[in-house]
């Protein structure tokens, strides 16, 4: 079985952070690991208290997952001080393992700004030049780029800037009133669009952690980096469209929507099964 480490906050509510990351990932067929950032008192309609990991501890929980069950993907969240995001960095090196998607969260879908700039400084010169992939979402994007973003061409301008500077690739999620559910891969001097139909659904907490270790789970398991972003759009849309309904503020996806069936499969079944279809076309 394929692995994936999360590397982010805790949510109490389950809805994002470490146990939204766990769930999807163990939902896309991979076993999941955490090693937690932060702990947050928060549920549906907001977040009372955050207490960070010391970075020694962060370290030891990285040392302990790399040296027994070496991940095969590393999905990396929030996080918030600078010291921790050197203990990230300066671990992945070491490491070194295949795939590193960070989703750069900095702003918030309200526009508040989540992390200092003492860290967001931090987070570009440590963190991002690791990545195989970012996944921000436009005010992150309009940070990461510091170019404006009010339109599809403004986000291929921002996204290539920021896939220039970091050298990785750049997943651009619409939304926030521009390309709403259109999302952009930019990568090698060339874009890709994964165009999607706006679900109806106020519960929404926790999409761009399920996105992201969607997309490490499938990078996990072999599959190429563009059909790991459609696998993670299309089950992320499914777990919204599954219409779950808990809590007085905006509510969480269900996760176990589509708990066995294609989301587990691995590249290696997929490339089996259409082998076995083309022999019986043969036939």
């Amino acid at each position: 079985m394929k692995t994936a480490l999360t590397i982010a906050g805790s949510d109490s509510s389950g809805g994002a952070g470490i146990q939204a990351d766990i769930k999807t990932m163990m939902a896309n067929g991979v076993y999941a690991m955490s090693a937690i950032t932060a702990m947050t008192a928060q549920n549906t309609t907001g977040v009372t208290a955050i207490m960070n990991a010391t970075p020694e501890f962060l370290k030891e929980e990285l040392d302990e997952v790399f040296t027994d069950i070496f991940p095969d993907a590393v999905k990396i969240g929030m996080v918030s001080d600078s010291s921790l995001i050197r203990v990230i960095s300066e671990r992945l090196r070491h490491y070194r393992p295949a795939y590193i998607v960070v989703d750069p969260v900095m702003v918030a879908t309200s526009g508040a700004r989540l992390i200092s700039e003492d860290a967001i400084v931090t987070l570009k010169q440590e963190l991002l030049p690791l990545s195989t992939i970012l996944t921000p979402n436009i005010p992150e994007a309009e940070v990461l780029s510091k170019m404006p973003i009010r339109s599809e061409d403004e986000m291929v301008a921002a996204a290539a800037c920021i896939s220039d500077r970091y050298h990785c690739a750049v997943l651009c999620k619409g939304g926030h009133k521009v390309s709403d559910a259109n999302d952009l891969l930019y990568r090698d001097n060339s874009f890709r669009w994964f165009r999607g139909k706006r679900i109806n659904n106020p519960n929404t907490h926790g999409t761009g952690c399920t996105l992201s270790s969607a997309i490490a789970a499938n990078l996990a398991k072999g599959f190429g980096l563009d059909l790991s972003v459609q696998r993670a759009k299309d089950y992320i849309s499914g777990a919204l469209s599954a219409m779950l309904d808990l809590g007085h503020g905006s509510g969480p996806m269900n996760h176990a929507y589509c708990f066995t069936g294609t989301y587990m499969e691995d590249a290696h079944f997929q490339k089996e099964q259409e082998e076995a279809g083309h022999e019986q076309t043969d036939k």
